[in-house]
Formats: structure tokens, sequence, C-alpha cells
């Protein structure tokens, strides 16, 4: 989608918009939203931010998911000096996007376009002039969060999906406000379902209790924490079930973050004793180093049974790990 075909969609008499879901977890599936639930969401994030009339901001993702509509948005509904680049995996690409060179007050980007961004100096300077950058579409890994943690000006995760219209919580990755814990935008209510799993209420943004996969702890009381915080540690239908053992995905991938230097993903498949077995995909051919490291880093039943060398790790147009398409992977070996 071309910005002229959001601003006609967004300008037209329609009370609501067509979005998609990023289909990390499976096929993405259409939604119509509100559009004055998006100018709620936009002015909530603006705020947060302390963003001003006339601050930059910038355009670096598709417009064909919730992100990319959303940074059109805050900038309509708050008057923002919108700059539009085509989504690349190199945004700051100095051959390609000079413009950069002005000053950026705020900017999203998804974790792999970040990532990328560090490994070329000339880009990683002008990620650092950013006022506020926030990241969102993925999990930031340790590593990731490593290189970020001395920024100057002001680095974000996001947490929220497409129900939310992009994201209703924020937490630091750098300065001495650095967190593992989300703190919600005012207005917004977090609890636990019966499983463990977030349950959402933001009615300025979403009818109802909105009930998530996200496995989650919310901040304890009496601690230091804010009442309110919290942090996800994996999601509901990443875990593993294997010989009566829960494994979380993401717990896996954590452990191995620091080790593997190759792209990877933890996922699982069918053992006929077992349940489930821990699969680990890499996109590297030297499976014995790979097996050693899991053996040095990894619990004894965290250990994967299977590794699968692949020409690339599946990822979603918007750069999350793609968990079907990996489990589907899996399957056929």
């Amino acid at each position: 989608m071309t910005l002229k075909e959001f601003l006609e969609e967004w300008n037209n008499s329609s009370e609501t918009i067509l979005v998609h879901t990023s289909g990390s977890t499976g096929k993405p599936k259409p939604m119509l939203v509100e559009k004055r639930r998006m100018e709620a969401s936009a002015r909530i994030t603006c705020q947060f931010l302390g963003l001003k009339e006339g601050d930059t901001a910038l355009l670096c993702m598709p417009l064909d998911y919730i992100a990319g509509k959303m940074m059109v948005v805050r900038s309509l509904v708050w008057s923002l000096h919108l700059m539009c680049l085509e989504p690349s995996s190199h945004p700051f690409g100095a051959s390609k996007h000079p413009e950069c060179n002005v000053p950026i007050d705020f900017a999203a980007m998804v974790p792999m376009q970040v990532w990328n961004t560090l490994q070329v100096p000339e880009e990683r300077e002008r990620l650092m002039q950013v006022r506020h950058l926030i990241i969102g579409g993925g999990a930031i890994n340790n590593e990731l969060a490593e290189a970020l943690k001395d920024f100057p000006n002001a680095v974000w995760s996001t947490y929220g999906m497409t129900e939310t219209l992009s994201h209703i919580a924020l937490r630091r990755l750098n300065g001495p406000e650095r967190s593992d814990w989300y703190t919600p935008f005012e207005g917004v209510e977090v609890s636990l379902s019966e499983e463990g799993c977030l349950v959402i209420h933001a009615p300025a943004v979403h009818d109802g209790l909105l009930v998530t996969n996200d496995i989650a702890e919310l901040s304890p009381v009496n601690s230091h924490l804010s009442p309110n915080q919290f942090r996800i540690l994996g999601r509901k239908d990443n875990v593993i079930c294997s010989g009566g053992i829960k494994i979380q995905i993401e717990e896996v991938e954590r452990l191995l973050y620091p080790h593997l230097h190759e792209p990877f993903m933890i996922t699982k498949a069918p053992d006929q004793k077992l349940g489930e077995q821990v699969v680990l995909l890499i996109e590297s051919h030297d499976i014995p180093a790979v097996q050693d490291i899991c053996r040095q880093v990894l619990p004894k039943y965290w250990q994967p049974r299977q590794y699968l060398s692949v020409d690339h790790i599946p990822l979603t147009e918007t750069g999350k790990p793609a968990r079907a398409e990996a489990e589907r992977l899996a399957r056929l070996y």
C-alpha cells in the first residue's frame, strides 16, 4: 500500500479502516478497526513521549500493517512532519536516503532494521541521533538490548498488537530507566488470566477485555516497581510439552542468543516417546559445533533433539519469527 492509497482510505466517509494481523503465528487475518480509536492511540503515544507539533517523524515500515499505518495517523493527529522512506532492512542507508541527515525526533522500527543499522557505522550514528526510537513487531534479544543500552537518546521497546492498534505499553532499553518491565499508558489496566496470560483493559482502543496469548508476570506488591507494570515471559502457544516438562521457546532462545552467531529459531515437532521434541533451525552447516554449544548452555531437558540447517530462518513480512512456518519445516524432517 502506498501513502496516497492509505490517505484516500483514511479520508473517505467510512468510520473504519481495514488492517491485517502480522501472521507471526499463522496466516495474516483481516480486521476492521475504528478510525477514532486509531486517533486515540496516536494521541496517547505522542503525549507519553512528549512530542510537539512540527517534530519530525520517520516512516520506514510497510503501510500494509498497523505499525506503519499508526505512524501516519500520529503525524496527522499531532501535526508531525512525516518523512516517508520505502521500507528497507537499512532505513538509514546513505546512498538511498540522504534526506535522513536531518534531525529525526521520532522513529519506529522492527528489531531486524535496528540490528542491520547497527552493523554500519554511518547508519549507527544516524540512529543514535533519533530523539525517540520505538522498536516493536518482534522480541528484542539480549544482544540487541546490550547494543542499545548506552544510546544517548530514548530507546523504547513497545508492547502491543494489531487488536490494540499498535502498542499500549513501553519499556526503556537504555539509560538509568532501562528495565525489563513494561509501563502501560494512562487508562490501560492489565491482569492475568487463569493460565497466566496477560489480560488488557484499554477502553480507548479496544472494546472489553483482551485476553492475549502472552504469558506474563505482574509487578509484585511492595516492590520498587510501579503498580500495573508487567513483563513478558513468552507466548502460550510457544510452549513445548516434552516428556511432561513444559519448555518455553523464548526462554531457550534467550539462553542461546549470546552464543549462536548465525540466525536461528527454536520450534517443535511431534515425538512418539516424548509427545513433542525441541527442534533448532539455524542458518549454519556446522551442526556439530552448534550441538556442542547447546550442550554447554542449555539444561538437559531443553536440549534440541533435531538440528535443521536452513538457508533462511522463516520470518513474517514485518520481521517477526514465523512460528507456524518454522513448525511446518520441522515436521517435514
